[in-house]
């Protein structure tokens, strides 16, 4: 397990650094220009003033850059994990990129099939998946639904059996590997909520059940080692044991697999000085695991990278309300917080920040970037010195949120969600639209009374 943040007053602060100094973390066109920083040849100061902030603001060169990479890593087929961020325009993106589209909840799925995105391409994921997602994947011809328990084996048999049709299915196992990441986002060990393990039989039983059924055509074995991973060596293992259960599910039962899944985790950078898992050698992890117990040419391999494709793409825009001097540190206290940057209080994760509308020359001053929120384990960013020139009206820019920010975003303190923004060749383009406190009235009941033998859902 990744150890918990240190926000003591004598932790080490993290060091602020603009795409100059830091440009791993910063999106591919972000640039310091006099002081102002600029995304996409936009200055964040306009668009800050014109869409006013929290704003979270997406690169979209970055993006097809990083999907470029991807295509080009050495997997036969990419998915993008659409739970990293999703917006009618991303799907848009997706298919535009030529990548596949990995949704793991009915939700994600009627956005993307609205959006016009091939049904044959998407790949439905999530553990205890509700029957209404079940029967919608089947309805509209999702080309693959990954199994994860036996209930959903059976309840997907159903529903495409009185649809007359054949389901493609990936069954996920376990592999038993752990992952060098927290523990909330680590997905392959024996012990977890995700497939069926391989260690006690679970998974070759289920593979035995599924080869079974006739409205049901196993293509495929799937596996997911965690998220944010920079280490390749566990990938290696997980994909080594993988294609060992599938080398044994051939010999043992002569039931062939052709597809594996390995999913996605590679990490990016949050903060300077760490490095991101590069595409090829994320691909070239498992291409060897996979090696060390089948033939290459053997098996297909598709990979879910999320993160990797959308999280150093994203900024978000804060305006700085008050600089409080507490006793030991300095306060920085910004219009967003957790509702619109969840990780730091679900992960403990480390970001950074760099003033966006001025150059500070200040000596630096050991801060914590907090949110307006009523919860002491409101902060954004711990432990980082920013110049003591820093003043209340100056604009935040925190970057390497395009992933896991806008799509956990909540109203926590009844608070707006903030709009999303994509920036290119000087132009800005208005992907999501900001929250508005009527927005959020929209849903209230009025105490309405229900009927008990309806149905509200």
């Amino acid at each position: 397990m990744v150890p918990p943040a240190d926000n003591s007053p004598d932790a080490a602060p993290t060091r602020a650094a603009g795409p100059d100094e830091a440009p791993d973390i910063w999106p591919l066109t972000a640039k310091d220009m006099d002081g102002e920083l600029h995304v996409g040849s936009v200055p964040m100061t306009a668009l800050a003033q014109a869409c006013g902030t929290p704003l979270y603001v997406v690169d979209e060169a970055d993006f097809r850059e990083r999907a470029r990479q991807w295509r080009e890593s050495g997997a036969d087929r990419v998915h993008y994990a659409s739970k990293a961020f999703l917006c009618p325009e991303m799907v848009r993106w997706v298919g535009e990129e030529r990548l596949h589209l990995d949704v793991c909840s009915v939700g994600e799925l009627e956005l993307a099939v609205a959006a016009g995105f091939d049904p044959a391409h998407i790949v439905l994921h999530g553990n205890n998946k509700l029957p209404a997602e079940l029967s919608a994947a089947v309805a509209h011809g999702v080309g693959v639904v990954v199994v994860d328990c036996a209930e959903e084996i059976d309840r997907l048999a159903g529903y495409a059996a009185d649809a007359g049709r054949v389901q493609d299915v990936y069954l996920r196992i376990a592999p038993g590997v752990a992952a060098d990441t927290h523990d909330y986002m680590a997905t392959g060990s024996d012990d977890v909520k995700f497939g069926f393990p391989v260690n006690g039989g679970f998974a070759e039983r289920a593979v035995l059940t599924v080869s079974g059924i006739p409205s049901l055509r196993l293509t495929g074995i799937h596996s997911h080692l965690g998220s944010q991973i920079l280490d390749p060596s566990g990938i290696r293992r997980a994909a080594s044991r993988v294609a060992a259960f599938v080398r044994m599910l051939a010999e043992r039962h002569s039931v062939r697999i052709h597809e594996l899944d390995l999913g996605g985790g590679a990490g990016i950078a949050y903060v300077p000085g760490q490095q991101r898992l590069a595409p090829a050698e994320f691909v070239a992890a498992l291409r060897a695991g996979v090696a060390e117990e089948l033939d290459p040419a053997s098996v297909r391999l598709a990979v879910e990278p999320g993160r990797s494709l959308i999280g150093t793409a994203g900024v978000t825009l804060y305006e700085v309300g008050v600089v409080k001097q507490g006793l030991e540190r300095r306060f920085v206290s910004i219009d967003g917080g957790m509702s619109d940057a969840l990780r730091p209080a679900l992960y403990q994760a480390s970001y950074t920040a760099w003033t966006a509308n001025r150059r500070l020359t200040g000596r630096p001053v050991h801060s914590l970037v907090v949110g307006r929120h009523c919860e002491s384990g409101d902060i954004v960013v711990p432990d980082i010195a920013l110049p003591d020139d820093l003043a209340v009206g100056d604009l935040l820019a925190v970057p390497a949120t395009g992933a896991y920010h806008h799509v956990m975003a909540s109203n926590y303190n009844f608070q707006p969600r903030p709009a999303v923004v994509a920036v290119r060749d000087g132009q800005a383009r208005l992907l999501v639209r900001r929250e508005t406190p009527a927005d959020l009235l929209l849903r209230d009941g009025a105490g309405a009374a229900i009927d008990l033998s309806g149905d509200l859902r």
